[in-house]
């Protein structure tokens, strides 16, 4: 009885994670463009200019992050391997959600800023989770919050293996984080042609007030 039991809690917390997948957004269609990425999900950039007025991260440097780590899609994980073709094993990391954080570090970021409510399925999270880990960064490491090259490489390699310099022996580390860069660089091109769609849109948000 009690193995039925078990089998059966199983199947239903597999059931609600999954249906909590299909009410997440889709990625959106036109991923080079962070102008249609926030005319598709226009809350996406009330939740990464509170980020950045909370830490400091520019807009362009959190979405940068995202499609790097998720591809803009909100239940990603590691792929798992299977033991001899047919036996499910374990995970390379426990990275979850749109910034891909790991079990260890969300904690702190629960425990820290976030709260027990925070979730890395949500967009609004995992943009404040990326503002949250680039101001420490930013503090421990002395990386400006206007590098998001250095940004990065402190980001995937953890305060650590940055303080050692790990990335100087990782080419393929170095070259995600230039693309990183770039990335970041062409949608804050971008949103300055676009910013004030997103501004002034909500009733109680009203020219000039809202336009800076």
């Amino acid at each position: 009885m009690a193995a039925v039991l078990r089998c059966l809690l199983l199947v239903i917390a597999a059931g609600v994670l999954a249906g909590c997948s299909l009410l997440a957004p889709d990625p959106p269609v036109d991923q080079d463009d962070l102008c249609e990425i926030f005319r598709e999900q226009p809350e996406w950039y009330d939740y990464a200019r509170a980020s950045e007025e909370r830490w400091g991260t520019p807009i362009a440097t959190q979405m940068a992050f995202i499609y790097r780590e998720s591809s803009f899609r909100s239940h990603v994980r590691p792929p798992r391997p299977w033991l001899l073709g047919i036996i499910p094993w374990f995970r390379s990391s426990s990275a979850y959600g749109y910034a891909q954080a790991q079990d260890p570090v969300w904690g702190e970021y629960e425990e820290d800023a976030g709260g027990l409510f925070a979730r890395r399925t949500h967009m609004k999270h995992a943009t404040d989770f990326i503002g949250w880990y680039n101001r420490r960064s930013h503090e421990r490491q002395g990386i400006a919050l206007s590098n998001p090259e250095h940004l990065y490489l402190a980001y995937h390699q953890g305060p650590t293996g940055y303080e050692r310099g790990s990335y100087r022996s990782k080419p393929g580390i170095q070259r995600i984080a230039r693309q990183v860069e770039q990335r970041t660089w062409r949608y804050d091109a971008q949103l300055k042609q676009c910013e004030s769609e997103f501004r002034c849109r909500h009733f109680w948000q009203f020219w000039p007030f809202c336009s800076e």
